[in-house]
């Protein structure tokens, strides 16, 4: 059976042309090639011709971001460079400035919120989460009356798109209001990445993280836009490596892949993203009308091209993903990061889903793969699957 993979939120295939662009920098039998493998902190020929690789990496990501090479810090994943924006910008501020608080939301990846928790309870900061409605959006009134005049606040946080109910802010206003008052503003563009556009100075962030494995890239490497005159402590210590805010060896085949990836999808971005939309569009209405008890989780015009997702009362997430994997449908019921921990999805408490329907999450994510055949199918046999699945459940006593 072959398998039609619907959870590209959690991650991508590698496209063909990431891989042919990495494959030199591993080293090969070729001995031309073999010169790129080397450390691209040596000084001899395979040193250089690893380096050269880096920079163009870091050139072509600095384009699309519209920011300077030097902005740009390799990491080793999102969360990574989650981490790496807050505790670095949280920790630099206060020496600095004395500031101590942190600002986010309860819908963020774990890799913000646990960061920002770990810095309140083990440093000291305080921290403040932003109310968000029933879409997981945060309003801008929100947000200025939660800065102030911002003279406490170290850095604020707020996802671009989130992960689990596809939702996307208005990341632009709210970063307005943070370069108002000189608060460094962050955001989480890992699922935002090579769907949206990443222009830095349009979505005024002073930070910005993303993650290769979620654009068709390779698992394992991420980077961090940090805008210059930023005021950051590594958290990672060791040696100089990229300006000395983040200490390690390079991946360089990964990055490399990573630039390449990402500068692939921004080409294609536009159209694709209306390709996926009519797929999303197509899911979205079908499944509200054709199966009883379903509820769209997220905003239904403010989030990704490529993201459905749903609550659906009566069932349990886990028994309609293996029946969907059975029949040859790979999806998920939201974070891929916290989808074994048999707990209910902190962003669907947030944006107020009944506790009835907290286990009965679904998400169906596109990509590239899809067309409109699979998703007529996975239609077809949805709502059949989901009524076998209530008939099977017992009746509470």
């Amino acid at each position: 059976m072959t398998m039609i993979y619907l959870d590209h939120s959690a991650t991508t295939p590698l496209r063909p042309e990431v891989f042919a662009a990495m494959e030199p920098f591993f080293g090969s039998t070729n001995e031309e090639e073999n010169s790129k493998y080397g450390n691209p902190s040596s000084i001899h020929g395979a040193g250089r011709a690893a380096h050269a690789g880096l920079s163009e990496a870091r050139r072509t990501v600095a384009d699309v971001l519209g920011a300077s090479p030097t902005e740009i810090v390799f990491t080793g994943c999102g969360s990574e460079s989650d981490n790496a924006a807050l505790r670095g910008i949280a920790l630099a501020r206060r020496k600095q400035f004395g500031t101590n608080r942190i600002i986010t939301t309860p819908v963020e990846h774990h890799a913000v919120l646990y960061s920002a928790e770990d810095l309140r309870d083990f440093f000291g900061f305080e921290l403040t989460l932003l109310p968000v409605d029933g879409d997981g959006l945060v309003s801008a009134e929100d947000l200025e009356r939660a800065l102030g005049d911002g003279s406490d606040a170290a850095v604020v946080s707020v996802v671009y798109a989130n992960n689990e109910i596809g939702s996307v802010q208005e990341i632009g206003e709210l970063g307005a209001l943070c370069r108002e008052r000189g608060v460094p503003f962050h955001t989480d563009a890992v699922q935002a990445a090579g769907k949206l556009p990443l222009d830095v100075d349009q979505l005024k962030v002073d930070a910005l993280s993303a993650s290769a494995h979620k654009f068709y890239g390779p698992k394992g490497v991420g980077f961090l836009y940090l805008r210059r005159g930023t005021p950051y402590h590594s958290y990672l210590t060791g040696g100089s490596h990229e300006g000395g805010r983040r200490a390690g060896t390079h991946n360089v085949p990964g990055i490399v892949g990573m630039a390449k990836a990402l500068a692939l999808c921004e080409t294609e971005r536009e159209s694709e993203m209306a390709r996926l939309q009519q797929l999303r569009d197509r899911i979205i209405g079908q499944t509200l009308e054709s199966v009883p008890g379903v509820r769209l989780t997220g905003s239904h015009t403010k989030r990704l091209a490529n993201h459905a997702s749903f609550t659906i009362r009566d069932v349990e997430a886990e028994g309609i993903l293996i029946a969907l994997d059975l029949e040859g449908f790979a999806a998920s019921s939201g974070s891929a990061c916290t989808s074994a921990r048999q707990k209910p999805s902190h962003v669907l408490e947030a944006v107020g889903v009944p506790v009835e329907e907290l286990a009965g999450g679904l998400r169906i994510s596109l990509g590239f793969s899809n067309n409109v055949q699979q998703i007529e199918l996975l239609l077809q046999r949805l709502p059949r699957i989901i009524e076998r699945h209530r008939q099977s459940i017992p009746a509470p006593i």
